[in-house]
């Protein structure tokens, strides 16, 4: 018996079947793998791991005894830690504080506040991570909240630890870093589940892997030793998929967009660049670089200190996102938690929130039309659902994307669309999707 054992773990939501009859064990003292398409049943076994979710049927065995936890507080307690692909921490505390909450040091019921910034500073330090605990979490990068995120495994001794894609924003130095630490954490004997879409990280951390396919167990490998990363595709997706990056030419026409001198209270050193019609511009660079700032700026979202922003040579007067959605320029943020989708309101609502307008005649919402483009746009993105009433919060992440895509892509008159990491976090059959889509809609200018 291994000392992490999935035994026959089965879970049904309303509408799709999630999880069905998955079993499978790890060592301690090991990395292992977990893998699979977005909607694979990845996220649903490791909410069922931490205590988030319940299992219909099955049991997990941690040291031969059966884990029955009845919260996810209930598995920290009992040494189970996961860091989640969509970050929690509390925006308005300090980074100390964050990696102090229910467990503050204190004397005589009073938080000891010098203590807590030396117990946390001492843990980070030893980590390598390099982070100023007073900040508060809302004045960091992506990266920098998931390193946060990542500390906390290193703050408790978890006896397993479960990473949910935990590079997706992290900069070549963190991602080394973290490495480092989980390397450091299986000499400790600890269990690490680490998930990811990325085939390199996994063949050069895990010591074996697990494959879920359409909530079933596509494969076990309890060694990577002599497994493909060809082969390792297939089991994911059930066909083999190739040229999923390959460029192709394509007629460009005149310039769409042309961006001069601008700049931000977060950009400082001002920007140009034009975009031609049909053509896909890329932004590269370090986390803090400022692609995102720059984007943002672009869209409307942050306040401009100077320059301008002209499409198809008219100039975009609008300076917040309403009117540079009416001037045809449109975002996907690389946050798509807190700034892509509504949680709560279903898949339907979500495509058509920017775009009600375009369904609505004389003041009165046309549902029919309103379906019908919902509809539409599911199919055409394929996006995995088992209705569209669906709540969004229900869809893994790679179909949480296709709908804050498809959302634009039912706005009227877009032209200039802004994708930032459209592809983090997501499979790579899902990649190739989103990526055929793109090259789909350069095509067509």
């Amino acid at each position: 018996m291994s000392f992490l054992d999935f035994s026959h773990v089965t879970k049904t939501y309303p509408g799709v079947k999630a999880l069905s009859d998955v079993s499978f064990g790890v060592d301690k003292g090991a990395v292992h793998g977990l893998m699979g398409e977005n909607g694979a049943g990845k996220s649903t076994l490791i909410k069922i791991l931490s205590g988030d979710q319940h299992a219909d049927q099955g049991e997990i065995r941690i040291d031969g005894r059966v884990q029955a936890y009845t919260s996810t507080r209930d598995a920290f307690d009992n040494g189970v830690i996961v860091i989640h692909q969509e970050l929690q921490l509390v925006p308005e505390l300090t980074v100390a504080e964050n990696l102090s909450l229910g467990r503050f040091p204190a004397n005589a019921g009073i938080i000891a506040g010098r203590r807590m910034l030396d117990d946390v500073g001492a843990k980070l330090k030893s980590a390598g991570i390099d982070i100023d605990m007073r900040r508060k979490v809302k004045t960091l990068s992506i990266g920098e909240r998931q390193m946060v995120e990542i500390a906390k495994a290193v703050m408790l001794d978890a006896r397993v630890i479960a990473l949910d894609e935990p590079t997706s924003s992290l900069s070549s130095r963190e991602s080394e870093i973290l490495f480092a630490l989980i390397n450091r954490l299986r000499s400790e004997g600890k269990v690490i589940i680490y998930v990811s879409h990325r085939l390199d990280e996994v063949f050069r951390l895990c010591d074996s892997l697990t494959v879920l396919r359409d909530g079933k167990l596509a494969a076990h490998h309890a060694s990577l030793k002599g497994v493909t990363r060809d082969q390792v595709v297939a089991e994911m997706v059930g066909r083999e998929i190739s040229d999923i990056w390959g460029f192709r030419a394509r007629k460009t026409g005149d310039v769409r967009l042309k961006v001069d001198a601008l700049s931000g209270p977060k950009l400082q050193t001002p920007a140009s660049f034009e975009a031609r019609a049909g053509e896909i511009v890329g932004f590269f660079g370090l986390i803090g670089a400022g692609r995102s700032e720059l984007m943002r700026l672009v869209y409307g979202a942050d306040p401009r200190s100077g320059g301008t922003i002209t499409v198809d040579g008219k100039l975009v007067r609008a300076t917040d996102p309403r009117g540079t959605i009416r001037a045809g320029i449109v975002l996907c943020s690389e946050d798509r938690k807190h700034d892509g989708i509504i949680q709560g309101r279903s898949v339907e609502e979500n495509i058509n929130i920017s775009s009600r307008r375009h369904h609505t005649r004389f003041g009165v919402l046309n549902r029919a039309s309103e379906i019908a483009a919902a509809e539409t746009f599911i199919k055409k993105l394929k996006v995995r659902t088992p209705s569209r009433k669906q709540d969004i919060i229900n869809l893994s992440g790679g179909n949480q994307q296709k709908v804050i895509l498809g959302r634009w892509l039912s706005e009227q008159g877009v032209r200039v669309l802004i994708v930032d990491e459209p592809t983090r976090g997501i499979d790579v059959g899902a990649k190739s999707e989103i990526y055929e889509l793109l090259y789909q809609l350069a095509q067509d200018g």
